[in-house]
């Protein structure tokens, strides 16, 4: 038995092609009759060959690596995300590497660093949030970057959200139209575009039906913050009879607080709206009315988005997604115009 590695070229050898051919024959896109594919990885089965990505890197000046760049996990929206988006860049014959960063300033420029090291051909920022100094220096390195579920006034990247002005609007008018009119709201990360454009749809919203808002805290899209927002929202006995909640990841403390903590029944005390509709949203113990992000359709138009980029060289663009408001027993229902979703 030896330990001699095993390269293209003994493969190349075994069938009598040139190395060239069998080179080909695992560089994805590249043009090989399906007899020569065959010939190639039945020889290359035999011997044990498995070619080396790191030195064909070397060589094409392309890693066909992408850096993905998340801020946390535990809300439920992101595992969906990185699996879909992982399972849609290997069609395409990419891979990712994941990186996890919070959205301060020093661990977000430590982490950027790290991924220029590995070479990759472009960068997906996942929910982080960037300062216009980061946004320079990702700039300044000429790989295509997509923000995902995040947007920049900054046109020179490219994003894809759904369209969460559109989001709180419809979340708004829902809970008008169910009766209510104590109207609050439980915020998000403030910095993230995400949490400002659902707040301002939400707000417009109130406005054009004639509403205030009736009372707003923040959760920063944390369990616990989330939960003690709610727990001082509620502290008053005058206390509002519909919250919108940010998210669907914050969605489940503040419903747990209420029921569980506070005594108050879902919905007749109070409606509770949140914003995703992850799996855990149609579970019966929770039943959250919610918008639906629209995750394939973002996921496939930010992998067609970096793609055309970094094989055609197309300018960034900016994606909105319309969104669905899938409603649920969380939230009293109109009696007209909406229609119960499982």
């Amino acid at each position: 038995m030896t330990n001699e590695k095993i390269t293209s070229l003994d493969v190349a050898k075994m069938i009598g092609v040139s190395q060239s051919a069998v080179s080909r024959v695992f560089t994805p896109g590249a043009s090989v009759s399906n007899k020569m594919q065959d010939k190639v990885l039945k020889a290359a089965n035999e011997l044990g060959y498995r070619p080396n990505m790191l030195a064909r890197s070397l060589n094409t000046g392309k890693s066909r690596i992408i850096g993905l760049v998340v801020s946390y996990l535990d809300n439920q929206f992101y595992p969906n995300v990185l699996e879909s988006l992982s399972s849609k860049l290997q069609e395409s014959g990419y891979h990712i590497l994941i990186f996890i960063a919070s959205n301060i300033t020093k661990n977000l420029d430590q982490v950027l660093n790290e991924i220029l090291d590995y070479q990759v051909d472009g960068i997906i920022l996942a929910s982080v949030e960037l300062s216009s100094v980061i946004s320079k220096k990702i700039d300044a390195t000429g790989i295509p970057v997509i923000l995902l579920n995040r947007s920049l006034d900054n046109k020179r990247f490219s994003s894809v959200t759904s369209n969460n002005y559109l989001g709180g609007k419809q979340i708004a008018n829902f809970l008008i139209k169910g009766g209510h009119r104590k109207i609050s709201h439980i915020a998000g990360n403030e910095k993230a575009s995400t949490q400002r454009d659902r707040e301002t749809g939400f707000i417009d919203g109130l406005k054009e039906n004639g509403v205030d808002l009736f009372s707003r805290e923040i959760g920063n899209f944390a369990l616990e913050e989330a939960s003690l927002a709610t727990r001082k929202m509620f502290s008053s006995i005058d206390f509002p009879d519909a919250v919108f909640v940010a998210n669907d990841h914050m969605a489940f403390a503040v419903m747990d607080v209420l029921r569980m903590e506070l005594g108050l029944k879902i919905p007749e005390d109070v409606s509770v709206i949140g914003y995703d509709d992850v799996k855990i949203s149609s579970w019966p113990s929770y039943d959250l009315t919610t918008v639906r992000q629209p995750i394939n359709n973002m996921i496939d138009r930010t992998v067609s988005l970096l793609i055309s980029q970094l094989e055609a060289s197309k300018p960034a663009k900016q994606i909105k997604i319309d969104s669905e408001l899938i409603v649920r027993s969380s939230a009293k229902i109109p009696i007209i115009n909406f229609n119960k979703r499982s």
